[in-house]
């Protein structure tokens, strides 16, 4: 009994002490690039290991290795081959993803470019990739031996780097957030412009809870990556630009959704300089932008609503908030919120495991509702709303009011500003 007792104490404690893990155990001082290619249809999806690089370095979190914040619909992990142990985790979505929902992959194959950064090993790892159906179940895999010393890990030490300049650091004193502000869109003669633009997503952010009281855990970087054209793609008018990122509106045929599928091309770009978030500003008034979590913030720079839209949109690819509006007219069988499944955003529920979300912030006495209802007063007063993600029923938000919801909202709701203190945190503590 003692020696059951015994190992029980060593299992806890190694299972503790791989949460806490140092960094320098398992990994060198260098980021590991890990470029692949997602492509399938509705019935079938692939993923595929394109190439691998690295570079001197690592800007990403040395905390919390093994654990993700979110369940993401997608992950990579890294598992040291010799003792087993699961050593890095990162989740994340992607456009592919979403071009899944579509009409279009009912009948054509497409495939999608997809890049994820992580520490470079120090010894041999197996290195997985898996990517979620709306069920939250593996639908696509890919499984490789990472052997650190593989002469055709691309070196990229010694490339110039893209001119960026340090627009905001934090002080404090542990772990810092690492976000780079793209160009896109603009011209040489157009950097003074940048950044300006950039500074402006700076004070917008920083206008916003939590991450105006933890604003001393960011570091933000404007990377003035000149355009050989201004402007952006709009493939509606049939305009398309030269542009850094080769972005466009148009995506899916939605006039306003700003996204790029060029990743590869944008990773390019950030060789070198430290970053763990992306967002892209674009160099026009057209109104639009996309966030993916994990993946990275696109959004028109000179619009008058570009303030809150670039605050909503970090939202998604830093918190991995999901969107709160909805329409009059879903298509209920192709939303993933119809299923018993709880969806893994933190800021809408089907109530299928409501007590996982916000239960605890309702206010006392209050009553979750076992039929859809649309009643509520606009403030910001946390219960449960039908209407999100797109959806008038089966689908409920936190609140009438959120940056998540409109451009009009002062702020987030009290449940999305939990959530992204609780990545902040997860970042930095």
């Amino acid at each position: 009994m003692k020696r059951y007792f015994a190992l029980l104490v060593c299992a806890l404690v190694a299972t503790l002490s791989l949460g806490a893990q140092n960094f320098d155990r398992y990994f060198t001082d260098r980021t590991l690039r890990v470029d692949l290619i997602f492509s399938g249809d509705a019935q079938e999806q692939n993923v595929t290991l394109h190439s691998l690089a690295s570079w001197s370095s690592w800007a990403g979190r040395r905390l919390n290795l093994n654990e993700v914040p979110l369940r993401g619909d997608g992950e990579l992990s890294l598992t040291d081959e010799a003792t087993g142990e699961v050593i890095y985790r990162t989740t994340f979505s992607s456009l592919f993803q979403e071009w899944l929902s579509m009409e279009e992959a009912q009948y054509t194959s497409r495939a999608y470019e997809f890049t994820v950064l992580a520490p470079l090993p120090i010894a041999p790892a197996t290195l997985r990739v898996v990517l979620y159906n709306p069920e939250q179940q593996v639908a696509a895999e890919m499984v490789t031996r990472l052997n650190p010393s593989d002469i055709l890990i691309r070196s990229l030490d010694g490339r110039p780097q893209m001119p960026h300049t340090t627009i905001f650091s934090g002080n404090f004193e542990g772990e810092k957030i690492d976000v780079a502000i793209v160009a896109e869109g603009y011209t040489s003669e157009e950097m003074a412009l940048f950044r300006e633009d950039a500074l402006k997503t700076v004070e917008a952010l920083f206008s916003h809870e939590p991450f105006g009281g933890l604003r001393e855990r960011f570091n933000f970087v404007a990377v003035e990556s000149a355009s050989p054209e201004s402007g952006v793609s709009i493939p509606r008018e049939g305009k398309w630009t030269e542009s850094a990122v080769r972005s466009h509106f148009d995506t899916f045929y939605a006039d306003r959704y700003l996204t790029t599928s060029a990743v590869f091309r944008m990773a390019d770009l950030l060789v070198g300089i430290p970053y763990e978030h992306i967002i892209v500003l674009a160099n026009t008034d057209t109104y639009g932008g996309g966030g993916i979590y994990n993946s990275y913030t696109l959004t028109t720079a000179h619009h008058t609503h570009f303030a809150p839209v670039v605050v909503h949109e970090f939202g998604h690819s830093f918190g991995g908030l999901a969107d709160e509006y909805f329409y009059d007219t879903p298509d209920i069988a192709s939303n993933p919120l119809v299923q018993t499944i709880e969806p893994w955003q933190q800021n809408i529920t089907n109530l299928a495991d409501f007590g996982s979300k916000w239960a605890d912030m309702m206010p006392e006495g209050a009553e979750i509702p076992s039929e859809p209802t649309k009643k509520a007063e606009r403030n910001y007063t946390v219960g449960v709303y039908e209407g999100a993600n797109y959806m008038t029923r089966g689908a409920y938000r936190p609140a009438v009011v959120c940056r998540m919801r409109n451009n009009t909202a002062t702020g987030f709701c009290p449940v999305c500003q939990r959530a992204l203190e609780r990545m902040i945190r997860f970042y930095t503590e």
